[in-house]
């Protein structure tokens, strides 16, 4: 791992209203994200500057920024639970616990090192430019299409490290471009089911609200009123309802990160395991996560047909409900 230093210098031109100086840098430049210009050393016309500060015509921006650089991915031969391949597309039911793609800290042991074993060096070439639009795991959203970076071969849409269940990835650059505009675009089907805490006195519901990272801890996002954050728009239904916690199945209508999480925990009814939305359980100590992807709907890249895969319920779900 390597770190990869830059400088970018701009003089912002006729734009309508002033408009926030990431924003801006990033909408000039296809090499550069938004999260990178927020964690770089901004001054705007020789002063230092906030990334959410505005410009406005004629201001002159300079950013230094460094960003780690992890190079060429190892292939391991890691087990992986194939649901249905074909020449286009790849569905797995995803472990929880493994990570989908390397990053800080996880350069080893995750889903990409598995994909590059099992589809050799072909499947790693990516846009070199767009490797340094590697964001952190954290600060990309499904909605956000994905593109073809070395670091997230075929990868159109995450879980979280201790969300579990089914998961697609594209074996060329035409099913990528297809399937993360799928993604985009709202029309994948995607179907959560969840172990919630306390007792529901709605069976059904729907959330809409925004979220923004939260000021005080990175690692969380938080709910807030607009125009602050992304809009995210989550449903769910209560399958079984126990002493305490409730199956619950959950759709998620955006691609927000840590949205049903965030979202749960916002009507009272964090997930059983969460370690950053929800306080230790008493009943269950040593509970991870309760959470797994049920189902992805979508169009098959080449032929359009209408696909839906199946993760069966996780070990850990079957343990708990029937303790409950």
């Amino acid at each position: 791992m390597s770190l990869d230093k830059g400088l970018i210098e701009l003089t912002v031109g006729e734009i309508a209203q002033p408009v926030r100086v990431d924003k801006y840098v990033a909408s000039c430049r296809d090499d550069v994200s938004r999260s990178l210009v927020a964690d770089a050393e901004i001054t705007i016309n020789g002063k230092p500057a906030k990334n959410s500060s505005k410009v406005s015509c004629g201001d002159r921006i300079v950013v230094s920024y460094s960003q780690e650089c992890f190079g060429e991915i190892e292939g391991e031969d890691l087990p992986l639970h194939i649901l249905y391949e074909d020449a286009d597309l790849l569905v797995v039911d995803k472990a929880q616990g493994m990570v989908v793609h390397p990053g800080a800290g996880n350069l080893h042991h995750t889903l990409v090192n598995a994909l590059v074993f099992r589809y050799g060096r072909d499947f790693e070439s990516g846009d070199p430019a767009s490797s340094k639009n590697a964001d952190s795991a954290a600060d990309i959203d499904e909605d956000e299409a994905w593109q073809l970076d070395p670091l997230r071969p075929g990868i159109v849409h995450r879980l979280d490290k201790d969300t579990s269940g089914t998961m697609v990835i594209a074996l060329n650059r035409e099913s990528h471009r297809k399937l993360a505009a799928q993604f985009k675009e709202h029309t994948v089907s995607k179907v959560y089911i969840a172990i919630c805490k306390g007792f529901f006195t709605n069976k059904r519901g729907r959330i809409q609200t925004n979220l923004v990272r939260d000021r005080k801890d990175r690692k969380k996002f938080t709910i807030c009123q607009p125009p602050k954050g992304k809009s995210a728009d989550t449903s769910f239904v209560v399958l079984r309802q126990f002493e305490g916690y409730a199956l619950v199945r959950i759709s998620i209508h955006t691609g927000r990160t840590h949205q049903i999480r965030v979202h749960m925990a916002s009507i009272g009814h964090p997930l059983l395991g969460d370690p950053i939305y929800a306080r230790p359980d008493r009943t269950f100590p040593q509970a991870t996560l309760m959470l797994h992807s049920f189902s992805l709907e979508l169009d098959h890249p080449r032929d359009g047909r209408r696909l839906n895969f199946r993760s069966p319920m996780p070990q850990r779900f079957k343990q708990i409900i029937r303790q409950l």
